[in-house]
């Protein structure tokens, strides 16, 4: 991330635009067009006070971590990040600032029922941050004469005696299989053999920590999303668009500039997809394929973005679609906002009637895909879990997981964040019957009564005149 981060206020596009007939909060409108706008009350963070409310939400994840260990029956759990080479998970259990170090290492030991959790972090340096979360070992009992990290997990290991070591290996994820080759051995020639035996993945229990929220992330997220969703917006208008001239490479090249403007990364790169009347599909992998960068954008197109942020240890994914009014038009063609009322009937159908917390993916998924037959909408589901990362750990609902005993198994988490990432393919009268694909992504998070989005969903499309 830029060490400066510009507080940039983007200016609300007042474009055709979305509501959510099933989202109780009262939106502000839009006075020209009566769409919900996006509120105005307050700027992104600069990063010391991102720091210093992630340090916050820090301390109440130690505090939930003992009993998750128990939970997946984990002695001591051990986390190595490396120069050049960041853990995934190194900014979710430590203090998330910059670590230069040849090698960092972070430990969590349950140390039994009285004594509760130990915290150590073996660095080389003192740093009076790391000091309020982690005990300093190294620096005991001479700060002048700093112990080898090796001794202390020798010790450590003696004096505890744990049952079971958790680490990032064998995992399915990248941020369950993040030890390399060399931190391995590095704690097993270090702890020896007895120890070693004793080494298991830790994938469960790195799968609970991310994919548990604390309430004190969620207004953060909501900013987020907010922002995610205004520069979308932006994209898919005339500000950006100029029909049969702008091409698909230079809204993507826009995107990659707004971010930069707001002060934000992102995860990965911007997409497009243009479905066009006569034009056929490119298909990849069963899913309508990205737009060449050279495609022109011309009048009569929809397009699509997908589209995600990167800020304060946190991603979305998002996706929404414009259309291309053509001379002499003022509305979109009556097929193609029939297609976007599937979508929405989709996602009601996973989002209100199929999901609640306990419930399994597969469970899910396979409900929400009986009420489309039923009703005679083609549909495919690829959810999956969102928050720390884009690509998250936890329950998705998706074709693919509902194939899958193990994944299709896990239960659904209540507070946890999701995509709702979903499509409905419709033929489209106006279209001579072509289909269309209407691909819809909001983060949403789990509630007693289901999921509910950030913001608004999309249910009409964006204009661009």
């Amino acid at each position: 991330m830029k060490t400066h981060l510009s507080l940039l206020v983007i200016a609300v596009a007042t474009l055709a635009s979305c509501t959510a007939d099933h989202d109780t909060a009262e939106e502000p409108q839009n006075a020209a067009t009566g769409a919900p706008s996006v509120e105005r009350e307050s700027l992104l963070l600069p990063w010391t006070e991102q720091l210093r409310i992630r340090q916050s939400w820090l301390e109440t994840r130690h505090e939930m971590l003992l009993e998750m260990m128990r939970r997946h029956g984990i002695d001591m759990w051990i986390v190595v990040n490396e120069e050049f080479n960041n853990d995934p998970l190194t900014e979710y259990i430590a203090p998330p600032r910059p670590y230069a170090g040849n090698r960092d290492i972070f430990i969590f030991i349950d140390s039994g029922d009285d004594a509760g959790l130990r915290t150590v972090a073996l660095t080389g340096y003192e740093e009076e941050n790391l000091a309020r979360f982690f005990e300093l070992a190294q620096f005991k009992p001479d700060p002048n004469n700093p112990r080898k990290a090796r001794e202390v997990l020798a010790e450590l290991y003696a004096e505890h005696q744990p049952g079971v070591i958790g680490l990032g290996t064998g995992g399915h994820r990248g941020m369950s299989r993040s030890l390399s080759h060399d931190s391995y051995l590095l704690l097993s020639e270090a702890m020896g053999e007895e120890a070693t035996a004793k080494f298991v993945s830790a994938e469960g229990l790195i799968e609970e920590y991310l994919e548990t929220r604390i309430p004190e992330e969620l207004p953060h997220y909501t900013k987020l999303v907010q922002l995610t969703e205004e520069i979308t917006r932006r994209a898919l208008s005339n500000e950006v668009i100029d029909p049969g001239r702008t091409t698909v490479g230079d809204v993507r090249n826009w995107l990659y500039d707004a971010l930069w403007d707001a002060g934000v990364e992102t995860w990965f790169q911007p997409d497009m997809r243009v479905q066009r009347h006569g034009l056929e599909d490119n298909m990849s992998r069963g899913f309508l394929a990205v737009a060449p960068e050279s495609m022109v954008i011309e009048r009569g197109d929809v397009i699509h973005v997908d589209f995600g942020i990167s800020y304060m240890g946190f991603d979305t994914d998002w996706q929404k679609h414009a259309y291309v009014l053509r001379e002499g038009e003022d509305d979109v063609p009556q097929g193609l906002k029939d297609a976007m009322a599937n979508t929405n009937a989709l996602q009601d159908a996973l989002m209100l009637r199929a999901s609640r917390p306990g419930r399994t993916a597969g469970a899910v998924h396979d409900a929400t895909m009986a009420e489309m037959q039923e009703k005679g909408i083609e549909a495919q589901i690829y959810s999956h879990p969102l928050g720390n990362h884009g690509h998250g750990m936890g329950a998705g609902i998706s074709f693919s997981n509902a194939k899958n005993e193990a994944r299709a198994s896990k239960t659904l988490r209540k507070g946890a964040y999701i995509a709702i990432e979903l499509n409905t393919k419709t033929p489209v009268p106006e279209w001579d019957n072509q289909d269309v694909f209407i691909m819809m992504e909001d983060p949403a998070h789990l509630t007693d009564d289901g999921w509910e989005f950030f913001r608004p969903r999309q249910e009409a499309f964006y204009l661009i005149r």
